[in-house]
C-alpha cells in the first residue's frame, strides 16, 4: 500500500523534486551556455557574454575543423582511445580472472600493489614516463599514448572488473570445470562473457580518459600527426587574440563523443560499479 499522503509527505516530496531539479540545472547550465556561446561572434561574446545570438554562427564549427586541424586530431583521438581500451581491457580481464578466480599465496599482496595506483595523482608519473618513452624511441608516437593511458587506467579498470568477477557465482565455474573446461575455456566461455558488464564499465572510464586526457599528450608528443583533439583547442588562443567562439565550438566537438557513450552505455555503466555490492 502505498503511504499516507500527508502535508509533511508532500512538502518533502517537492522539496526532493526541487533539490533534483536545481542539481540538475547546475549541472547543464554551463553546457548550454557554452552551445550558445559557440553559435555567437566574438564581438557579440565581449559584449554581452550571456546574451543569446543576434544570428546563428553555425559557421564558428567550420573554422573550428578548419584552423586547428581538427579532423585529423579527432582521428588520431579515436585511434589512441579505442586501441587504450582494447590493451587495457585485455590486460584487466586477463588480470581480474587471476585475481578473483584463483587461490595462491600473495594474491591479496598483488591485488593491494596494482589498485594501489588509484591513489597515486596522475601527474606525478609525468617525470617517470617521459623518461621512459624518450628512452624507447616511443617520443611523439601514437603508441606512446596508448601505452600511457592503458597503464594509468589499469589500477581502477582491475579494481571494477575484479569485483564483478568476485560476484559471480562459483558453482559455474564448478559445472564447467565438472563438464571437461579447462582454465583458458572458463576464461572465454563463462567469467568473460558473464563480467561485459563490468568490462564496459572499465572500457567507458578508460575511453572517456584517454579522449579528454592533456597533460600526457602535450608531454609526448611534439607535433600535429601525433596530437589528440584536446590539444587542438589551444590553437585558437594567440599572444594577442582568443578566437572564444570557434574555440568554445571545437570544445563542442570534443565532448560529444564521450557524452554519447556515456547515455548509451550508462545502464551497463551502473550494473558495473554496483556489481559488487550485494552477494548472494
Amino acid at each position: 500500500m502505498h503511504a499516507k499522503r500527508t502535508p509533511l509527505w508532500i512538502f518533502a516530496n517537492i522539496l526532493k523534486w526541487i533539490l533534483l531539479g536545481t542539481l540538475l540545472g547546475l549541472s547543464l547550465l554551463p553546457l548550454l551556455w557554452l552551445f550558445v556561446s559557440s553559435l555567437r561572434t566574438n564581438l557579440e561574446l565581449q559584449i554581452s557574454p550571456f546574451g543569446w545570438p543576434a544570428k546563428i554562427q553555425w559557421v564558428n564549427y567550420v573554422k573550428a575543423l578548419s584552423m586547428a586541424s581538427l579532423p585529423r586530431l579527432l582521428l588520431n583521438s579515436v585511434v589512441v582511445a579505442v586501441c587504450a581500451v582494447i590493451v587495457n581491457s585485455l590486460v584487466t580481464s586477463m588480470a581480474a580472472f587471476i585475481l578473483s578466480r584463483e587461490h595462491f599465496k600473495g594474491r591479496d599482496v598483488i591485488y593491494t600493489i596494482l589498485t594501489a595506483g588509484v591513489l597515486v595523482p596522475v601527474i606525478s608519473f609525468m617525470v617517470p614516463y617521459f623518461s621512459l618513452i624518450t628512452h624507447t624511441g616511443l617520443y611523439n608516437t601514437l603508441t606512446a599514448l596508448i601505452f600511457v593511458y592503458t597503464a594509468v587506467n589499469i589500477p581502477v579498470s582491475i579494481f571494477l572488473v575484479t569485483a564483478f568477477m568476485k560476484s559471480i557465482p562459483k558453482e559455474l565455474e564448478e559445472a564447467a570445470i565438472i563438464d571437461g573446461c579447462g582454465f583458458f575455456k572458463r576464461f572465454t566461455k563463462i567469467i568473460l562473457p558473464l563480467s561485459r558488464s563490468g568490462l564496459v564499465t572499465a572500457a567507458t572510464f578508460c575511453f572517456i580518459y584517454s579522449w579528454n586526457e592533456f597533460l600526457m599528450a602535450m608531454l609526448l608528443t611534439s607535433s600535429i600527426e601525433s596530437r589528440t583533439i584536446q590539444l587542438g583547442i589551444k590553437f585558437f588562443s594567440s599572444q594577442f587574440i582568443t578566437d572564444y567562439s570557434s574555440m568554445y565550438a571545437a570544445v563542442i566537438i570534443t565532448i560529444i563523443p564521450s557524452v554519447a557513450g556515456y547515455i548509451f552505455l550508462h545502464d551497463k555503466i551502473i550494473g558495473g560499479l554496483t556489481a559488487g555490492g550485494v552477494k548472494g
